[in-house]
């Protein structure tokens, strides 16, 4: 993996488009901590990444939405301190929803991370939803 945690954040949104939970959960931490707008709205602990797509795929049955896709712009932040980062990063999400496409722009994904074994591995995340 690169030295640079950016592209931690990458590799675990390249996941997220693919539907991987297993590789999503491979680009984080053991301790993890996920932020959303959708509740229960925290997910914690080693499995933190799992619960969360769980409830999204649950969430997504529920109301008729499926096909996510996030685009990540350029990082306003990519802050380094020794073995911990903070990214922030504009993005754009896609889905359909009861078969429309819908977008969601001016969104903002921030992500904490740290070095594990020389690798950046991601420890919290927090989505700001956008218009």
């Amino acid at each position: 993996m690169s030295n640079d945690p950016m592209a931690a954040v990458v590799q675990y949104v390249d996941a997220f488009n693919r539907g991987d939970a297993k590789a999503m959960g491979a680009a984080c931490a053991d301790s993890m901590q996920i932020l959303d707008g959708m509740a229960p709205h925290v997910w914690q602990g080693p499995t933190a990444s799992d619960d969360w797509w769980r409830d999204v795929l649950t969430e997504g049955e529920h109301v008729g939405a499926s096909a996510y896709r996030i685009s990540l712009d350029e990082p306003r932040h990519v802050d380094v301190s020794g073995d911990h980062a903070y990214v922030v990063v504009p993005a754009t999400m896609t889905f359909d929803l009861q078969d429309k496409q819908v977008t969601q722009t001016g969104s903002v994904f921030t992500v904490a991370l740290r070095k594990v074994d020389r690798e950046w591995r991601l420890t919290a995340w927090a989505w700001a939803k956008g218009a």
